[in-house]
């Protein structure tokens, strides 16, 4: 276990971040925690550069106070070890993810914890609610992939932005630049976070990774068709979207509305795809007290 520095105001409320790698049968998963209190699981979207930590940093001052928040890097992405071509043929990226992340939680000693995921990673989040009902405490999707089922065309401008990314002459300033116009309502604002994603997306076993996955992406025709199941999803569900998402647009919300028993949406007006940032404090709000409502 080793011990890594949050950046900025967060610094100074959660002084101490743990990093775990855990080994699993498929590889070694990256796992990075703070705070105390009952578990909370929080896996991040699938974007170029996108890993556990860069998701979820700012959110991390309002929610360790009450949650020991588990973030683990995904397979592919961060610190964590990256699928073969092999690996995406005989699996999706999400039953991937589901048997690597129930691996890890295993090797950490946790057997029932809260799960958020957003985007890829809320795919995983439904994929592990109906893998392992009785783990799953509460649920927390935000425009989450494979249980969405869009009235428009597909792939999404978002989608594209994603696929087109690597490709060409590959990573630029400018493509993660188009890519965060895309990602969210008012990109202006989130010119910080351009350089960062920027060179974590330069990294050359995740460029590697991406290309599999992309090509994998595309012989599936999408995402898993998650929707078809998610009335068998257990836990209390709270459904966080951005009116403005041009990724996983808030039309696909309305089956998973429909179908799941026990949920509730909140509609975040002038925000897009990243609701964990774009409307930080709102976010954090409703998911604590989700999460705390008995």
């Amino acid at each position: 276990m080793t011990s890594v520095r949050a950046h900025d105001a967060v610094d100074a409320v959660v002084p101490e971040i743990t990093e775990h790698t855990v080994q699993t049968s498929l590889g070694t998963i990256s796992v990075k925690e703070a705070g105390q209190g009952p578990v909370l699981v929080m896996l991040h979207g699938g974007g170029p550069g996108a890993d556990g930590l860069a998701n979820y940093r700012q959110n991390l001052a309002a929610l360790t106070p009450h949650f020991r928040v588990v973030l683990p890097d995904q397979p592919g992405f961060g610190g964590s070890y990256r699928p073969s071509e092999e690996e995406l043929d005989a699996r999706s990226i999400t039953e991937i993810t589901v048997d690597a992340l129930l691996q890890a939680l295993d090797a950490l000693g946790i057997e029932r914890f809260h799960l958020l995921g957003n985007s890829l990673g809320g795919a995983a989040a439904i994929a592990t609610a109906l893998a392992a009902r009785d783990r799953v405490e509460k649920l927390v999707l935000m425009a989450p992939g494979g249980g969405w089922l869009p009235f428009g065309p597909t792939p999404t401008e978002g989608q594209k932005a994603m696929f087109r990314y690597y490709n060409g002459e590959g990573p630029t300033v400018k493509k993660m630049r188009d890519f965060i116009r895309v990602m969210t309502a008012e990109p202006k604002r989130w010119e910080d976070t351009l350089q960062a994603r920027y060179e974590a997306s330069l990294d050359p076993s995740h460029i590697e990774f991406y290309h599999r996955y992309n090509a994998a992406f595309a012989k599936r025709h999408g995402m898993d068709p998650l929707w078809r199941d998610v009335h068998r999803i257990k836990a209390p569900t709270l459904l966080l979207w951005g009116r403005d998402d041009r990724t996983i647009t808030l039309d696909g919300a309305q089956l998973m509305l429909k179908q799941i028993r026990d949920v509730q949406l909140h509609v975040f007006g002038g925000c897009g795809h990243w609701v964990q940032l774009e409307r930080q404090a709102e976010f954090e709000r409703l998911v604590t007290d989700f999460l705390q409502e008995r």
